[in-house]
């Protein structure tokens, strides 16, 4: 058995963040939202509110534009984004957020928030300030698309799985 001590920083952070993504998945199940994988909700959950290019999600799930676009025409499919014209540049469109999605995220953001309530009663309100002060200072050089890396804002932040 591993002693706690003996846990990466990167395990300690990953239970916790797998415990809330298990806990979003099922409510979204429940509440009938049981028709994409983990891997689709990771490329959803990059979708920015104005809609984002298949080439960004691609770079920001880490995973090839094939990939992407393969996740995306199965979210496509199940109602959660559509592919509009970008405004901006003729020749792209961008993926953006169906109603469907929207209506899952409401229910994910409110296990999110009842999560983050249980951790807070655990840990204490100082705690709580502290860790997620502690986590936004990390994200300034692990997250390349964090508000001073010059990156494109992932969209719906830490709200969803």
């Amino acid at each position: 058995m591993v002693v706690e001590s003996e846990l990466s920083t990167g395990v300690l952070l990953f239970l916790p963040y797998r415990a809330l993504e298990e806990r979003v998945f099922a409510a979204l199940a429940e509440a009938g939202f049981d028709d994409f994988t983990p891997a689709q909700a990771r490329v959803l959950q990059r979708v920015g509110p104005e809609g984002t290019r298949l080439t960004e999600l691609a770079e920001q799930a880490q995973i090839t534009k094939q990939t992407a676009g393969f996740l995306v025409d199965q979210l496509e499919k199940a109602g959660y984004v559509r592919r509009e014209p970008d405004p901006t540049d003729r020749r792209a469109r961008l993926v953006c957020l169906a109603d469907k999605a929207l209506a899952a995220k409401e229910v994910a953001d409110a296990v999110v928030a009842g999560v983050e309530r249980e951790w807070e009663e655990h840990l204490g309100k100082r705690r709580m300030r502290q860790l997620r002060e502690a986590l936004t200072l990390l994200r300034e050089i692990t997250d390349p698309w964090s508000p001073g890396q010059g990156g494109t804002p992932s969209g719906q932040g830490g709200g969803s799985a």
